[in-house]
């Protein structure tokens, strides 16, 4: 059987052509040499600015179907989601906003327990710290009851005070409560006196939580608005010097002996949550003095 001869097409690809040898060595050559020179003086950098220029809209065409599908994804998502993540958003708020609330009330009483706690330490009679339980609402009568009774050692007469001033005094004692009827009550007098001048006086409640009546000051007498009231310990109820009230307004009328004088107390008696009770002990009477009789003429 014959041997089969290559084509002559074959035999042109597997001969070897010494100018394709040559020019490959020349390439190779130039190669390195550009290379080498741009290596060492950097003198092919405006040419390969202007290829970056020129291959950048490849690379951003290349990149164009992974950053579409990335924007369809952000922006074309779900309802349900949108709609649950909006929800849980707002869930969030809510609670939040409680917490706030919540924190504020707490920063509110922590300032007025602070009040409390710094009064009771300015003050030198003994005190208890009680919380409002209920007030009442009968415009004529303003009583507050109190969380502390008799198994806490209040007694009836005790006065209550905040952090700004005198509140009122016990008048009746349970158990564990107690009610307390307040200085702007109609019932209730407390003898004070004007601190600039020491002009003694009651102040006598109007059923309005904002003014306290004066009566029986005459029209001569030297009474300004803004004189502070005090307490004048007068009575044995309340020890002496505790604020009570500022004049707010003084009234002369000359068919009347004494002037019109109302004074505004300086504790809010419609925002007290927390009272201090004092356990006020009256002074001892002077002790006697020891000595020798004195002899009498006959």
């Amino acid at each position: 059987m014959a041997a089969l001869k290559p084509s002559k097409r074959v035999r042109h690809l597997f001969t070897v052509n010494p100018t394709a040898t040559l020019q490959l060595g020349l390439w190779v050559a130039l190669s390195i040499v550009v290379m080498t020179v741009d290596h060492r003086y950097h003198s092919l950098d405006g040419v390969r600015d202007v290829l970056s220029t020129v291959v950048y809209p490849l690379h951003y065409l290349t990149r164009l179907p992974t950053n579409a599908r990335n924007w369809l994804n952000e922006n074309l998502a779900g309802r349900a989601t949108l709609l649950e993540e909006n929800a849980r958003l707002r869930e969030n708020q809510v609670f939040f906003n409680a917490q706030l609330q919540k924190l504020t009330t707490l920063e509110a009483e922590n300032r007025r327990l602070r009040s409390l706690l710094e009064s009771a330490v300015n003050a030198p009679e003994r005190v208890l710290i009680a919380e409002l339980l209920a007030v009442d609402f009968d415009p004529y009568r303003h009583h507050i009851l109190l969380n502390r009774g008799r198994q806490h050692g209040i007694s009836v007469g005790q006065p209550v005070i905040d952090q700004r001033g005198v509140i009122g005094q016990i008048i009746r004692v349970d158990p564990f409560t107690a009610t307390a009827i307040l200085i702007t009550d109609p019932n209730h007098a407390l003898p004070i006196q004007i601190n600039r001048t020491g002009v003694r006086t009651l102040a006598r409640g109007t059923g309005n939580f904002q003014e306290l009546e004066l009566p029986h000051i005459p029209n001569n007498e030297d009474v300004k608005i803004g004189d502070l009231l005090v307490t004048s310990g007068l009575g044995g109820r309340f020890p002496p010097g505790y604020p009570v009230g500022a004049i707010s307004k003084v009234e002369f009328d000359p068919g009347s002996p004494f002037a019109h004088i109302i004074a505004r107390p300086v504790a809010q008696l419609d925002r007290i949550r927390e009272v201090m009770l004092l356990e006020h002990e009256p002074m001892a009477a002077p002790p006697a003095v020891v000595g020798t009789p004195a002899k009498t003429s006959p």
